[in-house]
């Protein structure tokens, strides 16, 4: 029998956590929580573990096969546990910012967007693709260094239980010494705002210090109403929908696209056309940039 995940510990106090927010939502919030996009976000969330037990073992394979290739012997030690933690939150940071980057891998992470709340069921809007994505390369790579198989799994587990309870409008801010270091609620409200000036930040999983180092953090900003999902939202709770509707529309885009726009289509960032007819980020954001500075720099309430 194989041994228990992080996360399969942790899924009790998502379920606990979830109810006490629901119960504080009712009194203090009532328009963050719907049923219907609850439903698939857990829905989404039960799909996505499915998905991953299906794959495991061919990450498996994959990953004892290229840890025989590895340089090096780096063990168990206490040490090791913490570089790889480490390792593997900046690896996620990369994994992250590509998957909002490029298309490809933006069609497997747009699950995790596309609801128009942000609570804590919305943190188990998980992809069904990423392993068909290959998102996993960014974060696989570490076992030919000599970091065994089973300690990235187990670090990356547990990046994925931190990121929980993030997902939260509860929450305001935290102390600045924190805020500085960690990810936050606060931070990764951002994330999930298609407000203009919040498009692409914050792509932190554990230590928001990777968006301040790389030039991709943004503060929340008081005033600014956020709000939540997808540039094009979804308009439906269909669950096939949610999960593959953007792998469609890469099959249409490359089936439809001249020969030399085929591979953008699949490669570029989300958005991208040969014929401009539709935005990406950041022509969204410096439209917006255009508009401030028109008005003098000051930043519009919504």
């Amino acid at each position: 029998m194989p041994a228990l995940s992080p996360v399969d510990y942790a899924v009790p106090f998502f379920i606990l956590l979830i109810l006490i927010e629901v119960a504080w939502a009712r009194r203090r919030a009532p328009a963050s929580y719907e049923a219907r996009d609850t439903l698939a976000s857990l829905a989404m969330g039960l799909g996505s573990t499915v998905a991953g037990a299906l794959f495991a073992g061919l990450f498996t394979v994959l990953a004892l096969a290229l840890y025989g290739l590895r340089v090096a012997e780096i063990g168990w030690a206490w040490w090791a546990w913490i570089a790889c933690f480490v390792l593997d939150d900046f690896n996620y940071y990369w994994a992250h910012r590509t998957g909002h980057r490029v298309r490809w891998f933006w069609a497997s992470h747009v699950n995790h967007h596309s609801s128009q709340h942000y609570n804590l069921s919305t943190a188990l809007r998980q992809t069904w693709t990423g392993f068909p994505a290959l998102s996993f390369v960014f974060r696989i790579w570490p076992v030919l260094i000599g970091f065994h198989p089973a300690m990235i799994a187990t670090v990356g587990a547990v990046n994925l239980v931190y990121q929980f309870w993030i997902h939260t409008e509860a929450i305001r801010r935290l102390p600045r010494w924190f805020e500085a270091v960690m990810n936050t609620p606060a931070h990764h409200r951002v994330h999930h705002a298609i407000n203009p000036q919040y498009l692409d930040r914050n792509y932190a999983g554990v230590f928001i210090v990777w968006d301040r180092m790389f030039g991709t953090f943004q503060p929340e900003l008081d005033g600014v109403r956020i709000h939540y999902g997808i540039v094009k939202q979804l308009g439906s709770f269909n669950l096939l929908w949610t999960a593959f509707h953007e792998w469609i529309g890469i099959f249409r885009d490359v089936w439809h696209a001249p020969w030399s726009a085929k591979l953008g289509y699949m490669v570029r960032a989300p958005g991208w056309t040969h014929d401009g007819s539709r935005d990406t980020s950041d022509m969204i954001r410096a439209r917006w940039q255009a508009l401030q500075d028109n008005r003098g720099g000051t930043v519009a309430p919504d």
